[in-house]
């Protein structure tokens, strides 16, 4: 396996807070979306962002309003996941990376 760089780190961070631009970003790049370490965690953050959004939506829908509070206080809890990536550390998030395993999507 590939040595995870500082540059791996910062990518897979970064994934989490701007999870649509930044994991867009490392799925389309050649040479990203070859490292191992960042394509992993563009690709946890993008199905964890879906999954958190259709949630949090039906929450909205069902509640009048309040699915899109609970949608800031996930972004400040996923911030966690950030700085997880950036100290390069490979982890789970129950569920969703099992998901993810099984479909063949990373490694």
């Amino acid at each position: 396996m590939d040595e995870i760089t500082e540059n791996d780190k910062l990518m897979a961070a970064l994934c989490y807070p701007i999870v649509v631009v930044m994991s867009v970003i490392i799925l389309v790049t050649e040479s990203m979306r070859s490292r191992p370490f960042q394509k992993y965690h563009a690709v946890q953050a993008l199905v964890l962002w879906a999954v958190i959004f259709v949630v949090l939506f039906v929450i909205s829908c069902l509640t009048f309003g309040l699915g899109f509070f609970l949608y800031f206080i996930a972004w400040l809890v996923l911030l966690w996941p950030a700085y997880k990536a950036y100290q390069g550390e490979y982890f789970e998030v129950p569920v969703i990376t099992d998901f993810i395993k099984k479909q063949g999507w990373v490694a």
